[in-house]
């Protein structure tokens, strides 16, 4: 598709502000769907390592 302008490419014949919400909708999520689970992952991963730090030590 071809615009004459900028402002013609963001208005998308009227439709712009479905066009860009979808967009931004889309990118939040599969921003999220990365994001979460490898924060998650770093979480869990630091709670294995005290909690194994922690049995090291009542073991002794």
């Amino acid at each position: 598709m071809y615009f004459d302008s900028l402002s013609d490419l963001i208005n998308m014949g009227g439709h712009g502000l479905y066009v860009w919400s979808s967009y931004a909708i889309t990118l939040v999520l599969l921003t999220s769907s990365i994001l979460l689970p490898w924060l998650n992952l770093k979480r869990t991963r630091k709670q294995l390592s005290r909690q194994i730090a922690r049995e090291a030590a009542n073991s002794r």
